[in-house]
């Protein structure tokens, strides 16, 4: 039986891997629309994952903790993937595709059983920082077939779609003012030609959508009462399109800590897993108290449980220990 799943996951990750190949083949072009990539579900009950963010530290910063924690609840909800929310490798992302960084921080830390399954991850900030091409190379889903890295795509799971948008190139401060910092942006610019296509395919992707959930995964903040307060430049830009889609949420990494905001307009959940690794104590700004219903600023992980009629969220910190949970409803649209 346990060859058999063996066999299976093999066989969907080299799956995956073709799909990956063939999207990278014609990746230079901007005009692409948004890839697809498909979730067969496991458990027709309810689809189960982990999200996490910030994380890739080489097992410093409490990851190693972390992820062990992950692994107990994972088994434990029998999660289906794991997603990022970004800067998975610090500080400069990965330099080649045969940096040894991808095994210290990524494939020697995540051990559990229960986390080989597929991370569909995105990039962050740090990840620009670094080759970015190394993170997207199939080569690294060679390495350890569970890698799914794309710049933005679409996860289709039945009951949910996931949005995965590549939030990077839209800050303003990366291009104009990168401080010491040098960013990859390779397959970026025209950065105004890059951002507007894809505003335009997310807005396409989630109008023809036809899924109960809809989901868009980021790195970067929108609301957040954390260290880097909102995008600006996501407010003003993708907000609105979350808004007339009428998106059910969106989750985030960037801040170094385990967020949930409630936006009481649209009623769009905000949830930052950005609790990996290295978190900031003690570092939250005012937020209006009606909307903020989580602000944990130390490390940790979140959990999602979605059927049909039902999102259930729970955060959970380098312990184990459950911070706070909630659940959507598709009939009463939210309650604690």
């Amino acid at each position: 039986m346990a060859r058999c799943l063996l066999n299976q996951h093999k066989l969907s990750s080299l799956i995956f891997t073709v799909i990956v190949l063939c999207l990278l083949a014609n990746h230079s072009s901007i005009a692409e629309k948004l890839p697809r990539l498909e979730h067969q579900r496991v458990n027709q009950q309810s689809l189960n994952f982990l999200v996490i963010g910030d994380w890739g530290r080489k097992g410093d910063y409490n990851q190693s903790y972390v992820a062990n924690q992950m692994g107990i609840v994972g088994e434990k909800l029998n999660i289906e993937f794991v997603i990022s929310t970004g800067d998975n490798f610090y500080e400069d992302g990965l330099e080649g595709v045969e940096d040894p960084a991808f095994y210290e921080s990524f494939v020697n830390i995540y051990t559990a059983p229960s986390l080989q399954k597929i991370w569909y991850n995105v990039l962050g900030n740090h990840d620009y920082r670094g080759d970015v091409e190394a993170q997207l190379s199939p080569i690294l889903s060679q390495k350890d077939s569970r890698w799914v890295c794309l710049r933005s795509f679409i996860l289709d799971a039945g009951i949910v779609e996931f949005f995965f948008v590549d939030t990077t190139p839209f800050v303003e401060k990366y291009f104009t003012d990168p401080e010491d910092h040098t960013y990859d942006w390779n397959g970026v610019l025209p950065r105004e030609s890059y951002r507007a296509e894809l505003l335009k395919d997310v807005d396409s992707a989630l109008v023809q959508s036809k899924a109960k959930w809809k989901i868009v995964v980021g790195h970067h903040t929108i609301k957040t009462a954390g260290h880097h307060g909102n995008t600006q430049e996501l407010v003003e830009l993708l907000l609105p399109i979350l808004k007339s889609n009428k998106v059910d949420a969106y989750i985030n990494g960037h801040d170094h800590c385990l967020e949930h905001i409630i936006d009481k307009e649209s009623g769009i959940q905000f949830f930052t897993s950005g609790g990996g690794s290295k978190a900031w104590r003690g570092d939250i700004q005012p937020w209006n108290a009606e909307e903020l219903k989580l602000y944990y600023d130390g490390q940790g992980f979140m959990s999602v449980q979605i059927s049909e009629t039902n999102a259930d969220i729970v955060f959970y910190d380098v312990f184990g220990k459950v911070l706070h949970t909630w659940s959507i409803s598709k009939e009463l649209k939210a309650n604690a």
